[in-house]
């Protein structure tokens, strides 16, 4: 399971109002958003990215149990929709699934909301499991090291960049009820950052979405903030959060941050994203397996 994404400009007030739970977005709003996916060629990459991951997952399947397994994709908010995904599964003749959403930190307001809509549409006719979290599979870990490593050599002295991890802001409310999501992410962070070597590393949030309430902090430009201000002179992002490009990456990190940083006097740079990796998609099949208790 994934987000989802418009398929074409058209689409992207329908896909809009489906993120704001049936409330049209203001004329402004709407404006801004096709502003940005206008800024990346008119859409996201995403469907394209996940339906790539989803052929690496059967892939990495059929390789440890040929024809055992059937792998079907669902997005939370534009077709093909979860609901469409356990359809298919259903009408396949599958009586048991594995619910894995593409995002690797728990919380209850993201993967959470993925798993109740799947368990909904399961019924009582489909047994599913779902794995809540997979931040530090080791496949994970060390296909975004190898990423950080070939990042931190774009710059003339490796030693002297910054490395930023981000993910997806939240309401700052999630923090009220315990939620994982932050620990999982700085787990993730330190994970990656010893694997890497990466001596100057830091936890950021990015992508926070246009509500009055506070989110999760600091923004990864308040980061860079104080990065510049505390004599920093080049910066590496590692959207760990995220495993394939779509608008979070390449437009709040491409265009914006980078701009940002090109303002505060930094010099920026990004690891590559995960995509269809075949070290990630592996890692994956193994987390699937794992959660039916199947020995890797």
């Amino acid at each position: 399971m994934a987000y989802g994404t418009p398929a074409t400009p058209d689409d992207v007030e329908a896909y809009y109002t489906h993120v704001r739970r049936g409330r049209p977005p203001t004329p402004e709003l709407l404006d801004d958003l096709e502003r940005r996916y206008l800024a990346i060629g008119g859409t996201s990459p995403l469907l394209a990215r996940t339906r790539a991951q989803s052929v690496g997952v059967q892939r990495a399947l059929d390789a440890m149990d040929p024809g055992a397994y059937l792998v079907e994709l669902g997005m939370k908010h534009a077709p093909p929709f979860i609901e469409e995904g356990v359809a298919r599964l259903r009408d396949a003749g599958v009586t048991r699934a594995v619910g894995l959403v593409l995002a690797p930190h728990y919380s209850a307001l993201s993967v959470g909301e993925y798993v109740e809509r799947a368990r909904t549409a399961a019924g009582d006719t489909l047994a599913m499991e779902f794995v809540e979290h997979w931040h530090e599979a080791d496949g994970y870990l060390d296909a975004l090291a190898r990423r950080v490593k070939e990042g931190l050599a774009l710059f003339p002295d490796p030693d002297d960049v910054d490395v930023v991890f981000t993910a997806h802001s939240l309401p700052a409310r999630v923090l009220e009820s315990g939620d994982p999501y932050p620990e999982q992410l700085g787990a993730t962070a330190l994970a990656v950052a010893d694997r890497a070597g990466a001596g100057r590393w830091s936890v950021a949030w990015q992508s926070a979405g246009r509500t009055p309430e506070p989110w999760i902090g600091p923004s990864l430009h308040e980061a860079m903030q104080a990065l510049a201000a505390g004599g920093s002179h080049a910066v590496l992002v590692c959207p760990a959060g995220f495993v394939s490009d779509h608008l979070e990456v390449l437009y709040d990190l491409d265009v914006e941050a980078r701009r940002q940083a090109a303002e505060l006097g930094l010099t920026f740079a990004r690891t590559a994203s995960l995509n269809d990796d075949p070290q990630l998609c592996a890692a994956l099949a193994g987390v699937v397996l794992r959660c039916l208790g199947r020995d890797v």
